[in-house]
């Protein structure tokens, strides 16, 4: 397993950007696949975005596909997701999720996550 922390959260009006960071702790992160997910207050943690190990192969959640990118740098050990016309509806905590050789968009397809990072869009 690795450690991930997640940052870059905050409050936007509704139309902004946000980037948000996940670093990974280990150098082995290059073999990890890794996802993003979410969770809204009373809601079910759902999945956003994920992205191979070798960061090849991406995929969205349609309710984002065309507004955020998920990206990673392997030299330093880092994940990234851009958040482009965000909408209130994306105000959530989001979360970095890794596991070894595989990228998948079920929670239970990772075994190490972040604390989560609170992104919140006004309207």
């Amino acid at each position: 397993q690795v450690q991930l922390v997640e940052s870059g959260g905050g409050l936007v009006q509704a139309g902004g950007s946000l980037r948000l960071s996940c670093a990974a702790s280990g150098r082995t992160f290059g073999s990890y696949g890794v996802g993003w997910f979410r969770q809204a207050p009373g809601k079910e943690r759902e999945f956003v975005a994920r992205i191979s190990w070798s960061g090849s192969s991406t995929d969205y959640a349609d309710s984002v596909k065309g507004r955020f990118t998920i990206s990673r740098d392997n030299v330093k050990n880092m994940a990234y997701l851009q958040m482009n016309s965000l909408k209130p509806e994306d105000t959530a905590v989001y979360y970095c999720a890794a596991r070894r050789a595989y990228s998948g968009s079920r929670v239970e397809d990772y075994d190490s996550w972040g604390q989560g990072t609170q992104v919140t869009v006004s309207s």
